[in-house]
């Protein structure tokens, strides 16, 4: 039997996107395999979603006609070696690991042979839909397999394709970028629970304000700078909490930070 797509490594990640490619119908669950050692992600795979699923990256690629791999980048040298006597040229291998470059994945397939890989940097939001993807393309890798791999990520994101000499700033914006949001809203709850709010109407109140400014800047044709002086009345309370954030050097900080996150993913595709 064979499959359409092989996810190698069943974390949350893979269960965003093959949640993604269910609910919007582009694959049935039967067109659908996932490895993974442990038997608890198994489980989840086979009872909630339909897959079948297996222990043995090996068994899950040798029959798909892409293979997704969805494991840490220390384990990314173990899982080639082990899928790559099982594979041809005519796979399609798409990584979604941070730091790990095309060329180690097609040096570690096999040298002498021109594997088909196109690599991508996804994250989490796809668990509700809202994701966002860079993906670039190997040497060898066409133009068709770029589409192909952007497929499987569109449902659940929207997609960006960059050159790799550009996937690490992806990462460090769009891949980690969720946590910079998440660690945002757990300090206006803080705040908020400070200034006498329940953790209730603190949580609900930062909650809807990180949605209702999120769902402005992506539906409206001002940029974050314009939005950002509509809501600002001079000398009012908005203008006071920013020239805090100024004079504090929170914007550089955060700059800073990303980075360190960009500095991150370089280090890891060294190793």
């Amino acid at each position: 039997m064979s499959y359409e797509l092989a996810l190698i490594g069943a974390g949350n990640m893979a269960e965003a996107i093959a949640r993604g490619l269910l609910n919007g119908q582009s694959l049935s669950p039967e067109q659908i395999i996932a490895a993974d050692p442990a038997e608890n992600r198994r489980t989840l795979f086979t009872r909630e979603l339909g897959i079948r699923t297996t222990a043995k990256a090996s068994e899950a690629a040798k029959d798909a006609l892409a293979v997704l791999l969805a494991v840490k980048p220390q384990q990314m040298d173990e899982v080639l070696h082990e899928i790559s006597s099982v594979i041809s040229e005519k796979t399609l291998v798409i990584s979604i690991a941070a730091g790990i470059s095309t060329r180690f994945i097609e040096t570690h397939l096999g040298l002498g042979r021109q594997w088909r890989v196109v690599r991508t940097m996804p994250n989490t939001p796809m668990l509700v839909g809202q994701g966002a993807v860079g993906v670039c393309s190997g040497a060898f890798a066409t133009r068709a397999d770029v589409t192909a791999a952007s497929r499987f990520f569109s449902p659940a994101a929207e997609v960006v394709e960059v050159t790799e000499q550009l996937m690490d700033a992806v990462t460090a914006v769009s891949g980690s970028g969720p946590a910079y949001v998440f660690y945002l809203l757990e300090h206006m709850i803080a705040a908020g629970v400070s200034l006498g709010l329940s953790p209730d109407q603190a949580t609900q109140l930062a909650r809807q304000t990180v949605l209702g400014a999120a769902t402005m800047a992506t539906t409206t044709s001002d940029s974050p700078t314009e939005l950002r002086r509509k809501v600002t009345s001079p000398n009012g309370t908005t203008q006071a909490a920013i020239e805090y954030l100024d004079q504090t050097g929170v914007g550089s900080h955060l700059e800073k930070a990303i980075q360190a996150a960009y500095q991150r993913s370089v280090e890891l595709g060294k190793k």
